[in-house]
Parts: structure tokens; sequence; C-alpha cells
């Protein structure tokens, strides 16, 4: 987080830190939703391909889309938040004593502000699309099981394969979210092998890439509370009703729970697998560095005498 030097009024204080990740977040949602928006009914609808996600290719660009919406945030709020743009990773570095834990609940609250406004924005530029696909697939209701293709676009559900298992949903946003805030915290940790020419916020983009084409399908990669529960609240409020809440098996709470359990393992083991490791060899090589200095200066203040008897 940049630094602030005098007073600047109220942007000196919280409030410009969450107006920043209010921003963050509504970047996060425009790109990343945007993307789900072209891939499942921009493209057809639009008469420019015939069938969505045919193929990988369908995937892959939504994975890009929110790994470059996460990307762009983190260049545009990084300088003054941080660019959480995430309560997961709030929580994770208040556990690290990295953030502090009054700051934790006003930083999501702004997050899913800023989600529900990237969703907004997106509907706002695609629901004649949206419209054209419900008519053209015979969706006579957003709120039917017809309309979760569309709702897709801005919320998640758990795969078929699932049956209905919340636990499994669960265990699968957990071990996402534990790569996600794992992988954040070792690009930031500047004691590791520090990212260089400014390109952490990139990285942190093509770990949330790679999490969507590992660990994607399961439940649609929330890995963020604030990002499906902003978009989940618009959609509810635009008709979606029961495929937003309680949404399909009542997975609602699944996005926000597995997330923040995920983060917080993840905390604790990048301290112990990593971070004491690297504190250690820091320690270690200081104080390797300062016996040789020491040796050094005994040398350099020998007389000559002495150092021929020492020879």
């Amino acid at each position: 987080m940049a630094q602030m030097r005098g007073k600047t009024g109220w942007r000196a204080t919280v409030w410009g830190e969450l107006l920043s990740e209010f921003m963050g977040t509504f970047i996060l949602l425009a790109f990343g939703a945007g993307g789900d928006a072209v891939a499942v009914v921009g493209l057809t609808m639009s008469g420019r391909t015939l069938v969505i996600f045919q193929g990988a290719g369908g995937w892959l660009l939504i994975t890009w889309g929110w790994a470059l919406g996460v990307t762009f945030a983190v260049y545009v709020a990084g300088g003054i938040s941080g660019a959480h743009i995430n309560p997961a990773v709030s929580l994770a570095l208040a556990i690290r004593k990295a953030f502090p834990w009054k700051k934790v609940i006003p930083y999501s609250v702004a997050q899913t502000l800023g989600a529900f406004c990237g969703a907004a924005i997106v509907y706002l530029d695609y629901y004649h699309a949206v419209d054209a696909w419900n008519l053209a697939h015979h969706v006579v209701s957003r709120a039917s099981s017809g309309g979760l293709t569309t709702f897709s676009i801005w919320a998640t559900f758990p795969a078929k394969y699932f049956h209905g298992q919340m636990g499994f949903a669960l265990l699968d946003q957990i071990i996402a979210t534990f790569f996600l805030v794992l992988f954040v915290l070792a690009v930031i940790d500047t004691k590791n092998l520090s990212v260089q020419s400014n390109m952490g916020p990139f990285i942190i983009g093509m770990a949330v890439m790679a999490i969507g084409i590992a660990f994607g399908v399961g439940t649609g990669y929330a890995i963020n509370p604030a990002r499906d529960l902003g978009p989940r609240i618009f959609l509810w409020m635009e008709g979606w009703g029961k495929n937003a809440f309680p949404g399909p098996y009542g997975y609602w709470w699944v996005p926000i729970l597995g997330p923040l359990i995920g983060s917080s393992i993840a905390a604790f083991a990048y301290r112990y697998f990593i971070e004491l490791t690297l504190i250690k060899r820091q320690e270690a090589n200081v104080n390797a560095e300062s016996q040789t200095t020491q040796e050094e200066l005994a040398v350099s203040n020998m007389t000559p005498v002495e150092g021929r008897k020492n020879q």
C-alpha cells in the first residue's frame, strides 16, 4: 500500500482505501463477468458463433477474462489499498497480522458493493443478448432451471457431478481459494523470489487463470465471497429468483464460506511451510555477513608485526 505524506482530507482515511477496493472489485467483475457474457450469450446472439462452449475455447475465454480482470484491478487499486478485491485475501492478511482486523469488514462491504456494480454494468451492456438467448431457447423465466445458463454469466453454482452434495462443493472452493491465497502471499513476500518490474499484478492474474483451468469447473471458481455475493444479490433483484437465492441445492453460502476457510488455511500454510524457513535463512545470512565483516575489520586493524606472527 502506498504511504501517505501529509494530510489529504478524508482521502487520507480508510474511506479512500474503501473507494479503491470498490473500484478494484468493480473492474474485476466488469471484465470477468464481461468475458463470461461474451462466451455465454454475446458470441451466439451476435451471430459470431453458433454454439457456446464448443471444445475448450469457451472456457479459456472465460479464464482469460477473469485473469485480466484481476490484473488490471490490481494495477488500478494496488497503490492505495493494496487491491485485496477479495474478502478472503483481507482475512488472510489479517490472520498474518499484515492488515488490521478492524478493516476486514469495511473492506469486504466495499468489495461486495463494487462487485454488485460491476455486475450491473455488464448487465446493462448485455441484457439484450440475455433476453435474446432466453427467447431463442424457450426459457420462460430467468428463475427457471433454464435461467441458470444466463445466471452463470455473473454468479456460480455446483456441477451436476456433485449430485447436490454441498460438502464436496465446499471442498472445491476451499482447495481453489487455498491455492489463490498461497500464490498471492508468495508474490507479495519480498523475502521470497520477489516479482520484478512491477509484474506482480500480472502474475496474480495468471494464478487466477491457472486455478480456473485446473479447478474451475466444479463450482465455477468464485474463490472470492464478494465476487459471487454482490452479483448474486443483483441477479436476485433482476428476476433470477431461486437461481440466486437459495441457488441450486441451497448453494448460495458455499462461495462465501469456502473461500474464507481456504484462505485461512493458506495463511497458516504459507507461514509454516515457507515463510519461517525464509526468515531463518535470512537471519543466517545476516549473521554470516556480520561475522565476515568483523573478521575483515580485525585483520585490517592488525599491525604489520601482528600480521607476520599470524602467517
